[in-house]
């Protein structure tokens, strides 16, 4: 008996112990581990990503535009070129989502649309001028899709316990990328920019992305399936269209991602045209053209500070209250910003209130996302969180369309006519954006952040899930 017993100790553990059935393979998925490496390298893409954003989408290509058409049209024409750019990405974001989750790793995806963006972006403005709009265009969905599967990729680098505060990390690190932003535009030129600016914005994300390329690993999908298989993309549209038929199962998804329609669509339009706003006021305020282009980067850098400050806090703030009532204390914070931000435009107030506005749109930029990246992520099924964050990003999509397009036609109404000056015009511009904000909060009041049963709410018949917070 004793001589039977004797090879035991030398039997490796994972061979001895009972059951069989969960090799080191398969249990990957549940052993995750999230290093500090790997959450610091998701931030550095959003920092990345936000050089782009703000370099070129809300400060240098308006100004660019403006440069070749003049004040007077440049807002409409931007305008038009961002819903453009809007509209392609709103119809392909479901259709990404739904891709990713049927891959083994969404870091591939990340990686491409990046490629895609930057090599476009290294392009402007050493092209004719249409050329170089359509190349902004096809870069700028890019830049949105990238941002989708981003996104999704918060939960591996994350736990519920620290969700906030990694993702107010992201904004608030990603927001320092908006001092790169405008240091490229001093270094390479603004006034008006430079082919080789849009080069060195390039060149900076992507250099600043591949951390997050080699660092950050997924929790991965145990379940792949084709990716480019047309069965699949038909199925998967079929649950993405029976998701809005059977939104109870969802408690308060479709009434979260409506008014999320409403509160992005203000939000992303002001943060587009905020230095084109700034050079108007300043020049109504009897600055020169180089003196408003001055202002409006020091505007741009305050806001810029407090949107970095922002993120951190209100990430803390989110871990501490919850991501539902953090969305509301900031959206209420927009409405008061978009208030003085429309009087300062309107009745030609003096300049240096525009920094104050300007502070508390930076703060407010940082809730923003602390607080609504979460609470999707509260609204969503695990093992579908590509195809969700695909609608998440979607409605996003679509505010991008529609905001710059009802600010085209403000502008056109006032601007244009003749009416008002360009400052007085984008004032209202900025009324009609308050108002959208007031909608989206009285649509999300019922959207909860409580923790969803989804085993629970999969298994019940559709006709006997109810809740107000649909």
């Amino acid at each position: 008996m004793v001589a039977r017993k004797r090879p035991a100790p030398h039997i490796p553990r994972f061979l001895a112990d009972e059951p069989m059935t969960a090799p080191p393979i398969a249990s990957a998925p549940h052993a995750h581990v999230i290093t500090r490496r790997a959450v610091e390298s998701w931030v550095t893409y959003d920092l990345a990503n936000t050089i782009f954003s703000m370099g070129v989408v809300s400060m240098y290509f308006s100004a660019y535009i403006r440069g070749h058409v003049g004040a007077g049209r440049a807002d409409a024409l931007y305008g038009n070129v961002s819903a453009i750019s809007m509209a392609i990405i709103f119809v392909l974001s479901p259709l990404l989502g739904g891709m990713t989750d049927r891959a083994p790793r969404r870091m591939p995806f990340l990686i491409w649309s990046t490629i895609l963006c930057v090599g476009l972006t290294a392009l402007l403005g050493t092209l004719p001028f249409w050329e170089t709009i359509l190349c902004f265009i096809v870069a700028n969905a890019a830049y949105s899709a990238g941002l989708q599967f981003y996104d999704a990729m918060l939960p591996d680098v994350s736990t519920e316990e620290n969700r906030g505060r990694v993702g107010g990390k992201g904004v608030g690190v990603g927001y320092l990328g908006s001092y790169i932003a405008v240091t490229l535009g001093y270094v390479f030129g603004a006034d008006p920019p430079q082919p080789r600016l849009f080069i060195a914005i390039a060149i900076t994300f992507l250099a600043l992305s591949i951390p997050c390329f080699l660092f950050v690993k997924e929790r991965g999908n145990r379940n792949p399936r084709p990716i480019f298989s047309w069965a699949e993309t038909v199925k998967s549209t079929r649950e993405t269209i029976r998701t809005f038929r059977e939104g109870e199962k969802y408690p308060g998804l479709i009434r979260f991602l409506v008014g999320r329609i409403f509160y992005t669509d203000a939000i992303n339009t002001v943060i587009s045209i905020m230095f084109l706003y700034t050079l108007n006021v300043a020049e109504a305020d009897g600055r020169t053209p180089e003196q408003a282009s001055t202002a409006g980067m020091s505007i741009m850098m305050v806001a810029i500070t407090f949107a970095v400050l922002g993120g951190f806090m209100w990430g803390r703030i989110v871990d501490r209250i919850g991501p539902k009532a953090t969305l509301n204390w900031v959206l209420r914070l927009w409405v008061f910003t978009f208030i003085l931000a429309a009087a300062i435009g309107l009745f030609t107030l003096p300049l240096w209130l525009l920094y104050v506005a300007a502070s508390l749109a930076g703060i407010g930029m940082g809730g923003t996302w602390s607080a609504d990246r979460p609470l999707m992520l509260t609204l969503t099924p695990p093992d579908r969180i590509g195809e969700f964050y695909g609608l998440y990003g979607m409605v996003g999509r679509f505010s991008a369309i529609t905001g710059p397009f009802i600010w085209a036609l403000v502008a056109k109404a006032t601007i244009e006519s003749g009416w008002l000056q360009p400052a007085q015009g984008q004032g209202v511009g900025v009324i009609v954006l308050m108002l959208l904000v007031v909608i989206s909060y009285g649509i999300l009041r019922k959207v909860t952040d409580e923790k969803r049963d989804w085993a629970r709410l999969a298994a019940l018949p559709h006709e006997t899930v109810r809740t107000p917070a649909v």
